[in-house]
């Protein structure tokens, strides 16, 4: 059954709070004004050993209102629910736009904001893709599974401790603005999470093995059945963290590599999603990632990876953390090119930036992660397109002589251009003519962006396609918080340098 809008939330006076705060913006000469009214509630739990150890449930609920006046952005948020309240808030965002505007004629600056057009959209309501809203769940509920699952992993052998979390998120948002733009969006999205961890009491050795199941936008239906089988990983993890107990320290080198999608998504994010953030290329972004290798200059000429490579900017795909129907600039939800045949063709941009490099529409990637902070430039949904004839993961795998296959993401690091990496993962296996040959422990993949896709030899088709994806992308100053998915399928890369990380001598 379809469902709806919350009633709590179309019962609070949204568009009287609008109306009264867009006509004060008018009365004061704002070129352009936007209203946003959220309530974004958010719980989490968190078991150790199949205890409970922490849980919260907070909601953040209030409106902001944005405005360009004299060509200077101004903002101002607040939390009281009256006509009079909302209309001293758009005075206070137009105050705010005179003071910036001072600010940046006394540093030599004469640019002006002006936003790309945007057809207007009136009165459309948009609710993500979930069948089980999980605040509609127990929290006891909620609780049980997660200290079942929790007791099934530390029943078995060499599993000594078992962390468990799960985290959720019920988003609705409500915008206008002077264009004559009304939208109402609801979404939920999840993060389940388990680590078992093994300690040889002995040595004091220890490792961990974590669940890949990603973060999705998703309801509660996603631990009970549909879109992970969790009973296949959880019976599976204590056997592959007993294997990688026991495995041997990878010997440095170069390998062909096999990543599977939960690596890949990681990387994806790091060297293609911060980077074609248009916003960090111009240099008028660095929070948290830096800015960009690829500059503006390069859009249709930089060769970014080998010919199979292409990459997507999506705001549309099913289940996305990143998926939405309109942005927080009124923007609606787009799919785009971001890199074709290995070359770059485009960026992730919002109304501004779009304005100011040439492009005729944002693509709707203007994101405030509450009612208390200013839309900001984010990260769409940005994915590797599968191969539509492409082979199976076994099959990529046994196009390789001498290679490791990689499972799972862990620790990560990058430049601050988003051009040197190196990544870790839950796993990896050897491979060997052709055949996985057993577990190896202590490794890095290393590469330079351009060169790593460069690599690329061989994708997998769509039936290896999984969309990963995290909860906590950070940027801006003060800083914000932003879920995302990656999707990509399995794929293959020649050559790629491996390191130790240890300073071990080992040999596989």
């Amino acid at each position: 059954m379809p469902h709806t809008i919350d009633e709590a939330f179309t019962a609070l006076p949204l568009r009287a709070l609008a109306d009264a705060a867009l006509a004060r913006a008018r009365a004061l000469g704002a070129e352009h004004a936007d209203f946003r009214f959220e309530r974004v509630r958010s719980a989490s739990w968190r078991l150790r050993d199949a205890r409970l150890a922490g849980s919260s449930d907070t909601t953040d609920l209030g409106y902001a209102v944005r405005v360009v006046h004299g060509g200077t952005w101004g903002f101002a948020s607040g939390v009281d629910l009256t006509l009079d309240a909302a209309a001293k808030v758009a005075s206070q965002a137009v105050a705010m736009a005179k003071l910036s505007a001072q600010v940046i004629k006394a540093a030599g600056s004469d640019e002006r904001v002006e936003l790309a057009d945007e057809p207007v959209h009136a009165d459309k309501t948009w609710i993500s893709s979930y069948e089980i809203d999980p605040f509609s769940v127990p929290d006891e509920e909620k609780s049980a599974l997660l200290a079942d699952w929790s007791a099934r992993l530390l029943a078995a052998d060499g599993v000594n401790h078992v962390d468990a979390s799960l985290l959720t998120v019920h988003e609705n948002k409500f915008y206008a603005d002077t264009a004559g733009t009304v939208t109402t969006q609801q979404r939920v999205r999840l993060h389940p999470q388990l680590t078992a961890v093994s300690v040889d009491e002995s040595s004091g050795e220890f490792d961990s093995m974590r669940t890949i199941a990603p973060p999705v936008g998703r309801g509660w239906e996603y631990l009970t059945g549909t879109g992970w089988d969790w009973e296949s990983e959880l019976e599976q993890i204590p056997a592959l963290l007993a294997e990688k107990i026991r495995a041997p320290s990878v010997q440095a080198g170069p390998y062909d590599l096999v990543i599977d999608p939960s690596n890949l998504w990681l990387t994806i994010h790091e060297s293609i999603g911060h980077a074609t953030e248009l916003d960090r290329a111009l240099g008028y972004e660095a929070a948290y990632a830096g800015t960009s290798f690829a500059t503006f200059d390069q859009l249709g000429k930089l060769r970014y990876g080998s010919d199979l490579m292409n990459v997507t900017g999506d705001r549309t795909a099913e289940h996305g953390l990143a998926t939405i129907g309109y942005d927080d600039e009124g923007v609606a939800g787009q799919s785009w090119d971001l890199v074709k045949d290995g070359t770059l063709v485009g960026y992730q941009l919002d109304r501004r930036i779009a304005r100011l490099t040439g492009f005729e529409r944002s693509n709707g990637c203007a994101f405030a992660d509450s009612p208390g902070h200013v839309p900001v430039q984010r990260m769409a949904n940005v994915s590797l397109q599968p191969d539509p004839a492409g082979m199976s993961t076994e099959d990529l795998i046994g196009s390789v002589d001498r290679g490791i296959y990689v499972v799972g993401d862990r620790s990560w690091s990058i430049d601050m251009q988003r051009y040197n990496f190196q990544f870790t993962g839950q796993r990896a296996y050897m491979i060997r003519n052709g055949r996985l040959a057993g577990q190896v422990r202590d490794f890095a993949y290393q590469g330079v962006t351009p060169q790593f896709w460069g690599a690329m030899e061989a994708v997998g088709g769509p039936q290896t396609y999984v969309l990963g994806g995290a909860f906590n992308c950070g940027k801006a100053q003060p800083g914000q918080v932003a879920a995302v998915s990656h999707g990509c399928p399995s794929a293959m890369f020649r050559s790629v340098n491996i390191l130790n990380t240890t300073t071990e001598a080992g040999g596989a």
